[in-house]
């Protein structure tokens, strides 16, 4: 068992810290304030190849590993949650799941243009009335001729007001549940399909939310994303990759608290001595130490089987449940670190508290992460 990273995946790390301390970090609190995402420096990293790291060269990736791509995903979750947002869902949601299902000619048009940043993608899934219960979605998808209507409302997807393309799910059958889910990509300006902002989110506030609103899309049937029917299965490999991703971006963001909370605590005197001198202020540093390197751990091992190709949605599963619990837990004990000075927008962490709530929500909550592991361990199928 070898823990080094090896010389591409150190570069990696290097390229992207150093980008990330330069260009992220001192705009974040601005970008939150403004409830506005930096278009040009998307594009940018796109240019620098930080966008497709994971993707293969020959759809204009760098071709690298899952290890890479998590530790991309961990250093934009240190500088903002919500560049690392839109790089789980371009990458890991929408290319990824393009990568897996779709036809070469959907492969070509699409990839290479989200891999160097040029255009975003979004995953429509989540439904006003279905969450959880995907097999429970409204949306139908109903053939007419060569095309298929798609109508009905998607709600909280990330990207939906600027994304090109979009991966959205519908029932071709109502009456198969799960089985009759078909996954579908349509295009920004379809006719009937119109996305509405969502604003005065408590975090990721520089990351576009919004609703879909799908009244009689027509689509040809060229735009179907995997098999009919198979759309269940398309959006749970989508799912398998993006709770990766955003477990090592929690692992980033719990990392800044900590850090934070360290240079604090060996400046403020309190007593008579730096806080740092106080053992109950340093069993707050010990815990969040070991959260967190029990959550890289976690996330490699994660990495580790993605690479060698074999099933990992429990490990994803148990990166996801452990990750999502622990950015919270860690940046609330490094609030209290900070004491009042972290409940002002003067330092970063106010930020971090709200950005990290929502990370054991999306991608199956907490609760559906511990249904899987523990279905999984009983031998159970986790979803009919």
């Amino acid at each position: 068992m070898n823990f080094d990273l090896n010389e591409e995946q150190l570069a990696v790390q290097k390229m992207v810290r150093e980008f990330v301390a330069k260009e992220i970090t001192p705009n974040a609190k601005q970008w939150d304030l403004d409830e506005s995402f930096p278009m040009d420096l998307w594009k940018k990293m796109g240019d620098l190849g930080i966008v497709g790291t994971a993707i293969p060269e020959e759809f204009d990736g760098s071709g690298m590993d899952f290890i890479s791509h998590a530790i991309v995903a961990e250093e934009l979750g240190y500088g903002c949650s919500s560049m690392r947002g839109s790089y789980s869902v371009n990458i890991s949601l929408v290319a990824k799941t393009i990568l897996k299902w779709g036809t070469q000619e959907q492969k070509e048009k699409y990839v290479p243009r989200i891999a160097n940043g040029e255009i975003f993608g979004c995953y429509g899934l989540t439904e006003p009335d279905s969450g959880s219960d995907a097999a429970g979605m409204k949306s139908t998808a109903e053939k007419d001729g060569d095309d298929y209507i798609i109508s009905g409302n998607k709600m909280w997807i990330t990207h939906a007001d600027v994304s090109e393309v979009s991966i959205v799910f519908a029932k071709t059958d109502k009456n198969k549940g799960a089985r009759g889910i078909t996954g579908f990509l349509v295009e920004k300006g379809t006719p009937g399909f119109t996305p509405q902002p969502i604003h005065e989110k408590i975090g990721l506030r520089a990351q576009d939310t919004g609703e879909l609103i799908m009244d009689g899309v027509r689509v040809p049937k060229e735009a179907m994303l995997g098999p009919e029917g198979k759309g269940f299965a398309v959006a749970m490999s989508a799912l398998d990759n993006a709770r990766f991703t955003v477990s090592a971006g929690c692992i980033g963001t719990a990392q800044a608290a900590l850090d934070i909370a360290k240079t604090y605590a060996k400046e403020r005197m309190q007593f008579g001595k730096p806080i740092a001198a106080h053992q109950l202020v340093q069993q707050l540093i010990a815990n969040a130490v070991v959260d967190i390197e029990t959550g890289r751990l976690l996330v490699y091992r994660a990495g580790y089987l993605k690479n060698k190709g074999v099933p990992n949605t429990r490990e994803t599963c148990m990166a996801k449940y452990f990750c999502g619990e622990m950015v919270n837990r860690v940046v609330y004990n490094m609030m209290q670190v900070l004491g009042g000075y972290s409940f002002s927008g003067e330092y970063p962490l106010e930020r971090m508290y709200r950005d990290s709530r929502i990370n054991t929500l999306y991608e199956g909550t907490s609760q559906i992460q511990q249904l899987i592991i523990g279905n999984s361990e009983l031998g159970i199928p986790a979803f009919e």
